[in-house]
């Protein structure tokens, strides 16, 4: 927790006083799902960041993303720069990361069919498969990086997502990357491991107006 936590501070302060010192006309830094309180209703929006504590899995790297909204809005009240974020879903993609030590879900779960399939052997999933997420596609969310930085003119946050009934389950995931893969042998789940947050539900209302 202690080294995501100050890289990412130490990257976000460097980022965002350079783009202050240069004159930058526009900032877009990114933030990430797991910067929402861990107890909270769903589905989440961009008001409800700063409500709660994050999720103890990864709550260093959590407070040093939501640091990056507190560093936006005192660059605009002191110096009037237009420094903004965005808040992702779960990317997937082309030349994504498929490290089976650190990549997010999607790519992790295609490694690992495909050595499945080469094994003849079962395709583990970690967990029990019932977490609930929304995904979205590199490609999509860079048009949308696009349309923020000539359009999106606040301060203030905006989730960048697929709507609420597009949700996810893990198994489900797994599921459609074994068919599309031909994979012919079973599922297991391996639920001694931690399933991590239940549920990230988020909101594109604010996206959609």
């Amino acid at each position: 927790p202690l080294f995501r936590s100050r890289e990412n501070l130490l990257i976000n302060d460097c980022v965002l006083h350079c783009s202050y010192e240069f004159g930058v006309q526009k900032c877009v830094s990114c933030l990430s799902t797991c910067i929402f309180p861990d107890r909270t209703t769903y589905p989440i929006d961009e008001t409800m960041i700063h409500n709660g504590p994050p999720h103890s899995s990864n709550f260093g790297y959590a407070y040093a993303k939501r640091l990056i909204d507190i560093q936006n809005r005192a660059y605009h009240e002191q110096y009037g720069c237009h420094f903004t974020s965005v808040i992702p879903t779960n990317i997937f993609g082309s030349f994504d990361n498929y490290n089976l030590e650190d990549s997010h879900v999607i790519p992790g779960l295609i490694h690992k069919c495909y050595l499945a399939k080469q094994a003849k052997a079962e395709l583990t999933v970690l967990g029990s498969g019932k977490p609930l997420r929304q995904f979205i596609y590199s490609l999509d969310l860079a048009k949308l990086l696009l349309w923020v930085l000539r359009e999106y003119d606040e301060i203030e946050p905006i989730i960048l997502s697929v709507g609420e009934e597009d949700e996810v389950s893990i198994k489900q995931v797994a599921e459609m990357i074994a068919e599309a893969m031909d994979l012919k042998t079973p599922l297991a789940f391996d639920t001694t491991k931690s399933d991590g947050q239940f549920k990230k539900t988020a909101s594109n209302a604010k996206l959609k107006r």
